[in-house]
């Protein structure tokens, strides 16, 4: 039987949860994940898990943030005016708004709170600083051609 390895094009089913055992996401209800080994499309310590996998098998495993999102930084969390966004925007708690840094380079921003005057909006990745617990299925393997 195969197993995977760097260059395998993969097909994985897999839950994700925090270490509360809420699920950030899955791909139980729809389509597996599709990606090839090695290419970086994919947090590497996922890809890592799946090396040596065979189809069938099954696996759960715990990214750190440092395998995964990194780590939380508080100084990407800014306070800026509501006077700087286009008058017709209302950004609620949750939503993601996108920036542009000096250099030209885009970041998006969760609005985590709000006032009459100012948002507070944190650049960080929303994983970012958390322990991601997986549970996957190597449910299909297309070796290199």
């Amino acid at each position: 039987m195969a197993i995977a390895q760097k260059g395998d094009k993969v097909l994985v089913h897999y839950v994700g949860k925090l270490d509360d055992g809420s699920v950030f996401d899955s791909s139980i209800e729809s389509s597996p994940l599709e990606f090839i080994i090695g290419d970086g499309t994919i947090i590497p310590g996922f890809e890592e898990a799946v090396i040596g996998l065979e189809e069938g098998q099954k696996k759960s495993f715990t990214l750190k943030p440092e395998e995964a999102y990194g780590p939380y930084y508080n100084e990407r969390v800014i306070v800026i005016n509501k006077s700087q966004l286009p008058p017709d925007l209302d950004p609620q708690i949750g939503d993601r708004l996108q920036g542009q840094q000096p250099d030209g380079s885009v970041v998006l921003f969760s609005v985590i709170d709000k006032n009459e005057e100012e948002l507070t909006l944190d650049g960080n990745h929303p994983l970012a600083g958390k322990n991601l617990n997986f549970e996957i299925e190597l449910v299909k393997i297309e070796a290199e051609s």
